[in-house]
């Protein structure tokens, strides 16, 4: 059964940071796109960053240089780490992993970011 766990979310003032896991399991595979994706409260879910098996990385605007995103293959994990936060990354972060053939996409059950002011 194909899991993947958040985990590393919670409050933090606005220039803070925090560092977000993603630990997946269940025969997914390492050549799988992973990403990170975001839902504010009354917005639709938005994409913040995804990085593929080979390291190649893409970032939501609103993120880059702030948002760093990374893998470690060996121990099926993906990283989020997240500096000079603002209230505006409040959301409830969510990790996907996509395999491109055939086509699947698997979701985590979320973790909340609240960055106060």
């Amino acid at each position: 059964q194909v899991q993947l766990v958040e985990s590393g979310g919670g409050l933090v003032q606005a220039g803070g940071s925090l560092r977000l896991s993603c630990a997946a399991s269940g025969g997914i595979s390492s050549r799988n796109v992973m990403g990170w994706y975001r839902q504010a409260p009354g917005k639709q879910r938005e994409l913040v960053a995804t990085v593929t098996s080979g390291g190649t990385t893409n970032y939501a605007d609103s993120v880059k240089g702030r948002f760093t995103i990374s893998r470690d293959n060996a121990k099926n994990t993906v990283y989020l780490q997240m500096n000079s936060l603002k209230p505006e990354d409040t959301a409830v972060y969510y990790c996907k992993s996509t395999q491109p053939w055939p086509y699947a996409a698997y979701w985590g059950q979320g973790t909340q970011v609240t960055v106060s002011s």
